[in-house]
């Protein structure tokens, strides 16, 4: 298993690759689906903690193996045998989301962990075994990190069911450390332009489960002959988030700006705000059509928080990680912070607030456009 070059041209993402994502996009659903419930059960303290959590696990099982491939995906029998394992442990921890969130039940979903992990952990070795000095090491490292985590993981969970949420964040802290410590002296080939492709190609699956979630509400609420004028606002408002989200995010490429662990990491991280708030806007949109029909007891304010705050959040995230990087100008720069504080006032606009805020970022992505349209060549 040779490590690939870094300057290797035309990386693209492999069909291995876009299938495994394809089955975490069921435990980001199932994640977002106990989210829903939570709230619109009037739970919303818990359930923002445990999609947090649950998600932290889907969103850093997805980061290590996606770096991994990054640098040494061969797509012998081998690699695709083991991929196929952790795609296994994905779907096991997606069918303990629901017992997670409601009982605090972890076993299965530490169990899918766990299959996922040790499958990393097989691929190290492996890569290490084809290694040899300051590299070698690097995978020996990455190997030992993973292994310790989840032995950590295992003896926190499965005998004491329900975590305290600080011992789970010093777990994170230990789960996140263990890359830029593997990789202090000697780097990994990571490929920039495939790593911004991978995320990119996330942020659209996680986009898709929105749209998709929103759909099937409004499809039910259509069947059970609610009135269409109530859910008509919401229908529109969400596709005009989502469409804006997208095009933000896309709207400049980042591989150039990571040129160095250092920035790549921390952007990296940081798409875990990105990816959480995409999904939750789905379950926002959930939660607003079933406030909007009357099936959730829930205040207004409260189902239209749940749109408002993660669009507020991603447009920021997505600022702060990579769109100001090519921004020039105060305007340009401020444009996705001031359109955030907006999204984040339409929460008091009453009923029709999912539309405002969908109206909102139409008008963000229109600014942004008119303004990079006059930016000097």
């Amino acid at each position: 298993m040779a490590a690939r070059s870094r300057t290797e041209e035309h990386r693209a993402s492999t069909p291995l690759e876009l299938f495994f994502d394809l089955c975490f996009v069921v435990a980001v659903a199932q994640a977002g689906a106990r989210l829903v419930h939570a709230v619109a059960g009037g739970h919303t303290g818990h359930g923002l903690t445990g999609y947090l959590l649950v998600f932290f696990a889907i969103w850093w099982a997805w980061v290590n193996f996606s770096w991994f491939a990054s640098a040494y995906d061969t797509d012998d029998v081998p690699y695709r045998i083991t991929t196929l394992v952790q795609i296994v442990g994905v779907l096991m921890l997606a069918a303990g989301v629901p017992r997670a969130f409601d009982d605090g039940d972890f076993r299965l979903t530490v169990c899918g962990y766990t299959v996922m992990r040790l499958a990393l952990v097989t691929q190290w070795l492996r890569a290490a075994r084809s290694e040899s000095g300051p590299a070698r090491a690097t995978a020996l490292r990455y190997a030992a990190g993973v292994a310790l985590c989840q032995a950590g993981w295992l003896i926190l969970l499965l005998p004491l069911g329900a975590p305290p949420v600080w011992a789970f964040l010093v777990m994170a802290v230990a789960e996140m450390s263990v890359p830029p410590l593997a990789e202090l002296s000697s780097p990994t080939t990571w490929h920039p332009e495939h790593i911004a492709e991978r995320y990119g190609l996330f942020t659209i699956i996680v986009l898709g489960e929105s749209v998709s979630a929103a759909t099937v509400a409004v499809q039910s609420a259509v069947d059970e002959n609610r009135a269409l004028a109530d859910l008509l606002p919401i229908a529109v408002g969400g596709l005009l988030i989502v469409f804006a989200a997208w095009w933000i995010y896309f709207a400049v490429p980042i591989h150039d700006h990571l040129a160095s662990n250092r920035q790549a990491f921390l952007w990296g991280y940081g798409h875990y705000a990105v990816f959480s708030s995409a999904a939750a806007i789905g379950a926002g949109l959930e939660i607003a059509v079933e406030q909007a029909v009357g099936t959730s007891e829930i205040s207004t304010r409260t189902a239209t928080a749940s749109v408002t705050l993660p669009t507020a959040i991603f447009l920021f995230t997505v600022w702060a990680l990579h769109a100001r990087h090519n921004k020039r100008g105060l305007a340009q720069q401020l444009t996705l912070p001031v359109s955030a504080l907006a999204v984040l006032l339409c929460t008091f606009s009453g009923s029709h607030a999912v539309l405002w805020t969908g109206l909102v970022c139409a008008i963000t992505v229109a600014i942004g456009v008119s303004l990079q349209t006059r930016r000097p060549q």
